[in-house]
Order: C-alpha cells, then sequence, then structure tokens
C-alpha cells in the first residue's frame, strides 16, 4: 500500500499486464488484464496532487481525479469509489474506452513536464471494478417516490446516464431501444476486446432492478410516434445516438460497394453475444480487408478483422500519423496486432468483376495549407496513384443523424444546420415543451464520456422541468378582488 503521494519520481508508470498480440488474436477479450491490491494503489500514488488539476478539467465529467487518485493510494477504495460515482455513472467503463491520451492523462501535470503521466484510466478501472467485487456498488434506492414518469428514447450511455439519475430522484422511468439489448454503441458498436459486455449488462442489470423499465425492439416512429410518447410520459429524452454512415462515394465497376462500419462491427459484437454466425459479407475471414479512417471506429474495425481471420488488412488515413483523430494508443495496439497503415492515402475507385470487388484504388496525399480550424488539408499528388488487393472495403468515416423530424412524425422538431437536434444551451429542451435531447443526436458523432456528461446535465433539466410543472398544480389560482 503507498503510504504518501507524489511517487512519480520513484514509480514508473506500469499499466495492467497486456496479453501478447499472438494470444489476444485468438479471441475477443480484453487485452489487459486488472491491477492488484498493491499496484493499483502503487500506481494511484504517482499523482503530484497540482494545485491546478489539469486532468480535471480536460474531463468532460469534471471527475475528481486527483482526490479519488489520492484515496486509492491511501487504501481507501470505498471512498474513492464513492467520489468516483458521484459525477460518472459509468466510471469502470470509461476507464477503459475513454481516450484518456487525449483527455485526462494528456493533460497531467507530471507528463508535461517530462515524466509519464499517472495511469488515470487504469486506476478509474481498478477503483470500480473493486467496488463491484466487494459489494460496495448499492442497488439503486430513491429516497421518495413520484408520480410523473419520462420517457427515455435510446439505451446508450445517455440514455443509460439520464436514466439513473432519474430514478434516483424518483421518477417512474421507461427506456426505449431499437435493438434487443440495452446498452446502444456499447453493447454493438465497441468490441469486446476494449468493452466485455457482461461489464454492460451489470449496470443495466441494476437500473432494471432499481425500477428502470425497459421495452426493447421499439424504433420510434415504427411502434410510436413522438406524439404518442409525449402523450404517455410527463417528459420526453431523445439519446437515440446518430446512426447514418457515411458513405465513401466512390466509383466502382459495377455492383462492389463499401460495407459500413457499424453494420460490421454489429454482425461481429451479435456473434460474440451468441446469436449465430458473422453473416459471410460481413465477416473478413481470409480475405484482404481494407479500412477507410483514421477515427476509434475505424481500430474498432482493422482490430476485429484481424481476429477474424482477415488475409491481410489495411488502413488508409488521408493525413500523417501525427493528425490521426483517434487514440494513439489504439493504433498502437492495431500495429502490434499486424495492421498496416498507409499514410497520407485516399481511396479513389472500388475495381472488380460483376459483383465482386478485387482492388481498390488510392490517391497518395500531401498535407498542404491550413483550414479554418487549423489543420492542413490534404492534397491529391498528381500521377501517384496505387492500388491494393481488396476483397472487403469498411467506411469508417464517421456517423450522421437520422431524419429526426420525419422518422419521429414530428415535423415541428427544429434541428441544426448540421442536421442535429436543435436544443437550448442550457436547458437541452427542443423546440417541442417537455421533450428534451442530449447525447450524439445534439452534438453529433462524439465520445461516450461527453453521451455520459450530456445525459447526466440533460437528467438534471428534467428535474427542474418536472418540479415546476409539479408545483404549477399544486398551487391556488390566483384571484384579483374587485
Amino acid at each position: 500500500m503507498a503510504e504518501r503521494l507524489l511517487k512519480f519520481v520513484t514509480v514508473p508508470r506500469a499499466l495492467p499486464g497486456k496479453r501478447s498480440a499472438d494470444v489476444r488474436l485468438s479471441d475477443f477479450d480484453e487485452i489487459y488484464g486488472d491491477y492488484d491490491a498493491t499496484s493499483g494503489p502503487v500506481q494511484a500514488s504517482r499523482c503530484s496532487q497540482c494545485g491546478v488539476p489539469f486532468c480535471q478539467s480536460a474531463c468532460p465529467l469534471g471527475n475528481a481525479i486527483p482526490d479519488w487518485l489520492k484515496l486509492a493510494a491511501e487504501g481507501r477504495l470505498e471512498e474513492a469509489y464513492e467520489l468516483s460515482a458521484s459525477t460518472s455513472t459509468l466510471p469502470e467503463i470509461c476507464g477503459r474506452i475513454c481516450p484518456q491520451d487525449r483527455l485526462c492523462e494528456g493533460s497531467c501535470v507530471i507528463e508535461q513536464s517530462g515524466w509519464e503521466t499517472v495511469s488515470i484510466g487504469a486506476v478509474e478501472r481498478y477503483i470500480t471494478d473493486t467496488a463491484f467485487d466487494q459489494g460496495w456498488v448499492k442497488p439503486l434506492r430513491p429516497l421518495t417516490e413520484r408520480a410523473q414518469s419520462v420517457g427515455i428514447v435510446g439505451a446508450g450511455p445517455a440514455g443509460l446516464s439520464a436514466a439513473e439519475r432519474l430514478r434516483e430522484e424518483g421518477y417512474l422511468v421507461t427506456v426505449y431501444d431499437r435493438h434487443d439489448r440495452a446498452g446502444g454503441l456499447l453493447i454493438y458498436g465497441i468490441p469486446g476486446f476494449k468493452l466485455e459486455k457482461d461489464l454492460v449488462a451489470r449496470r443495466t442489470a441494476r437500473l432494471a432492478e432499481g425500477g428502470v423499465v425497459f421495452r426493447l425492439n421499439f424504433e420510434l416512429g415504427r411502434d410510436a410516434s413522438l406524439k404518442d410518447l409525449r402523450a404517455r410520459h410527463d417528459a420526453v429524452l431523445l439519446a437515440t445516438g446518430v446512426y447514418a454512415a457515411r458513405d465513401l462515394g466512390l466509383p466502382r465497376d459495377s455492383g462492389q460497394n463499401s460495407i459500413a462500419a457499424l453494420d460490421y462491427l454489429i454482425a461481429s459484437n451479435r456473434a460474440g453475444l451468441g446469436d449465430g454466425p458473422v453473416p459471410a459479407p460481413l465477416t473478413a475471414k481470409d480475405k484482404a480487408v481494407v479500412v477507410v479512417g483514421g477515427g476509434d471506429t475505424a481500430m474498432d474495425c482493422v482490430r476485429t478483422a484481424v481476429r477474424q481471420g482477415a488475409k491481410r488488412v489495411t488502413c488508409l488515413y488521408r493525413r500523417d500519423r501525427a493528425n490521426m483523430p483517434g487514440s494513439a494508443r489504439e493504433t498502437a495496439h492495431a500495429e502490434e496486432e499486424g495492421v498496416v497503415f498507409e499514410w497520407l492515402a485516399a481511396p479513389k475507385a472500388l475495381l472488380g468483376d460483376g459483383e465482386a470487388l478485387r482492388k481498390i484504388r488510392i490517391g497518395r496525399m500531401r498535407l498542404g495549407p491550413r483550414d479554418t480550424g487549423g489543420r492542413q488539408t490534404p492534397v491529391e499528388i498528381p500521377g501517384a496513384d496505387f492500388e491494393l488487393e481488396a476483397d472487403m472495403v469498411i467506411a469508417a468515416l464517421g456517423f450522421e443523424p437520422e431524419d429526426a423530424p420525419r422518422l419521429y412524425q414530428a415535423p415541428e422538431l427544429k434541428l441544426t444546420r448540421h442536421r442535429t437536434i436543435e436544443v437550448g444551451r442550457l436547458d437541452f429542451q427542443t423546440s417541442i415543451p417537455g421533450v428534451f435531447a442530449a447525447g450524439d443526436i445534439v452534438r453529433g458523432a462524439s465520445l461516450v464520456v461527453w453521451a455520459i456528461k450530456d445525459g447526466l446535465d440533460a437528467a438534471k433539466s428534467i428535474h427542474g422541468y418536472l418540479r415546476d410543472q409539479a408545483h404549477a398544480k399544486t398551487q391556488p389560482p390566483y384571484f384579483i378582488e374587485a
């Protein structure tokens, strides 16, 4: 057990043990092990307890990172868990899938001063996993029960976080989701080697045991309109995420086409959950696979393909490695697992015979002038095209919002110019009174931690709205005497 902090000068950074690439490619299990009762507190003791905690300000949730690191270093793990859970509904999940190198760990003071950063994500995971093992995670029990109800559309991180906070306040909460399991992206979009599914299941089970009702295989617009839900509930939260895939838009010889990243990942995750084998068009086995994109979804795809037994896996990204939008850690894992990266390369055409894809034509790029966001713009190098064998091309270019007003039969629902749902900057309320929205459907495709943040903030606003509604109903009418 650590006896004091500021041990970064004597204790090197150490992550939990990682399985070797040749071993982990044989399954979809998580690649990291766990800290033990000694190494977890010791790694927490490396925190410098700086006066201005940039790690905390870099965390979308504002987690009290130095405080629970201190408690963990002192062996006070139950207190560390309670503090961590006070700001995050899914800390053990964020500890696994957050890009800490771009957020808290990347802002760590000792990292900036030349020492290796504190392993914040691994300690966060260790604290909550220990809490579950020790029975410190208590059942969800509201202090009071309220008659008002909230309908939440979407059982992903934003919806689950809002459901937990609203149920804690005593509201009747029903969560609707289009899939047959609750969890959304956490279940179907993220591979098991990053997040094993029983971790999500224990969270949704806790909500169900605490009184949250899940209505699965329910699609808003098909099974009910938004107006129908508004009639059933005192408030509605839209937390549906964004699912419309961006297409490569490439010319092709005839019937060849790319596969959307989410379709590919859902098929793989369903197989891992026991829903049957991956359909032949969506498996990478014995195929030359090319994934287009540079974000975390692209890394999920390439790492899934090598586990499915692909003949070769190549990732195309139109900028260089330094400009990759995804986690550098995930890119390194992919390289360890045999993925080949073609930097400064962009697809130009799909080539084949009949319906069969055979090759992809690629243009070589260079980085040109900076755009309005400060990033250098990729510029094609004339005459530098090349071709790669490709039996499967996966488009991992991000996601766009679906047409919410049309799908939900709610033409009065206002959208932004990006086609996300327009909400009040502070209250998350849409153009329809009593209807709120949070997560990717508001901010566009983003990180799980931001969805959690939005879900918590929206829950707070819904609580205020319903409290005002209840107060208004109990007030006697005012009379003005003549």
